[in-house]
């Protein structure tokens, strides 16, 4: 098979499919974990904003995605774009930020997964994880996006399954007030809409959510394989249904909330699962987590593999199709066995994952706003700006809080970006001038 399919396939996607395959990128192992985890945290008010905050910044990339198909049509990756965009010091600049950032995301929804088999499963989550990677490894690694097409349907179907029927059965059984009345008695701060905490939650998280799509290679790609037409739609329909998923997550863990306290958040899994009963309905529960999971690492571990193979293997010298068959499976089979060997030793909560990696992604906005908004090939220091503005927060992340450190990596990359930009105006005004 030619390689070019296993990093675009061998069809354009139209609306329907593509906010099908885009939902099953999107819908990960943080949709499952960090939405109810935000709700306990936030209330119900960082509940409800983190589902807008993701729709609304799938719908706002969707804006850039027509652009970036217009000025870039017949690539396939974001490594592509930046080769076009960038001076060679800045493009492995660069590189190494997206590999990185990459490889980290792959980490939290591996970690994820094994949170999510080490509550439901009683068995060790080595072994758990072994069969989990191996079968994201012949999907992803192996399979491609061919692969990943025809199981987007499938997985998508499951997801949406599950959020719509268990709660409704939930309800159905134990009606809406008994549960409005037992979260009201035993967790009232649920309620409090005036946290100011979640507001600052939601505030951040844009910047945070946005980076990270900007940046994410396995939605890059899509772009490159949605006809152009269809573009600004696709992502504005992914965004207002991927809203409704952690809503509907967190009504789940509701269920269990309503009569009881709680040690931790991932207490409530096994319990939920519990007081599931219904043999199809667990399995369905099930179901629905390994493979929203699965279909995200997936599609990470494809996207990764292609920038490794086409954007950084490809620059040094050209590799014929059986080379590239030969890296792709060495490299994903790598990424496969590191993130067994680390998920198993340690799983940290996704959320903390998120927000620590929330400076990279804050700071990435600035640069990469300006290599697609600019016909301009870009300085060295305009991606650099965004490891400036990385280390900077990092560092400062010991005398203030995440939000606080997330900002200011926002605010030195773009001060840095505008510093450019004004250089750039003042020089050509002088030089009309002259």
């Amino acid at each position: 098979m030619d390689h070019h399919n296993y990093i675009s396939g061998t069809v354009k996607l139209g609306v329907s499919f593509g906010v099908v395959s885009l939902l099953a990128r999107w819908v990960t192992g943080n949709t499952i974990l960090s939405s109810p985890q935000t709700l306990i945290q936030y209330g119900l008010i960082g509940g409800i904003g983190y589902s807008l905050v993701g729709a609304f910044c799938l719908i706002l990339f969707g804006l850039l995605a027509k652009k970036i198909y217009g000025d870039f049509p017949n690539q396939q990756t974001i490594g592509d774009v930046l080769q076009q965009r960038l001076t060679a010091n800045g493009y492995w600049c660069m590189m190494t930020v997206l590999l990185f950032t990459s490889l980290c995301s792959l980490f939290i929804q591996a970690a994820g997964a094994g949170i999510v088999i080490h509550m439901i499963f009683p068995i060790p989550v080595f072994l758990g994880m072994l069969v989990f990677l191996s079968f994201c490894f012949f999907i992803g690694g192996i399979g491609g996006m061919q692969r990943l097409h025809q199981l987007a349907g499938v997985n998508v179907t499951v997801i949406f399954a599950a959020v719509l029927i268990i709660p409704v059965y939930f309800f159905i059984q134990d009606g809406i007030y008994p549960v409005y009345d037992g979260i009201k008695l035993y967790h009232p701060y649920l309620f409090y809409i005036k946290n100011t905490d979640a507001f600052w939650f939601i505030f951040t998280a844009i910047f945070v959510f946005f980076g990270q799509i900007l940046i994410d290679p396995a939605t890059w790609q899509r772009i490159f394989i949605l006809k152009k037409s269809k573009i600004r739609l696709t992502f504005a329909l992914t965004g207002l249904i991927w809203a409704t998923i952690p809503l509907a997550f967190s009504s789940l863990l509701m269920i269990v909330l309503f009569g009881k306290g709680f040690e931790n958040i991932y207490s409530l899994f096994p319990e939920l699962v519990n007081k599931i009963q219904s043999t199809v309905l667990i399995l369905l529960f099930v179901v629905f987590c390994l493979s929203a999971i699965a279909s995200a690492i997936s599609a990470e571990l494809t996207a990764t593999t292609s920038l490794f193979v086409k954007n950084i293997m490809g620059v040094f010298h050209t590799p014929t199709n059986e080379e590239k068959w030969k890296y792709t499976i060495l490299f994903s089979g790598a990424i496969c066995l590191v993130l067994l060997i680390i998920v198993a030793i340690q799983s940290p909560a996704p959320v903390k994952l998120l927000f620590f990696f929330g400076n990279i992604y804050a700071a990435i906005i600035s640069p990469m706003l300006m290599i697609i908004l600019s016909k301009k090939v870009q300085p060295f220091i305009v991606p650099f700006s965004a490891i400036i503005g990385a280390s900077g927060g990092s560092l400062l992340l010991l005398v203030m809080d995440d939000f606080a450190a997330i900002l200011l990596s926002f605010a030195l990359s773009t001060i840095i970006c505008l510093i450019v930009l004004l250089y750039r105006f003042l020089n050509n005004k002088r030089i009309a001038s002259q």
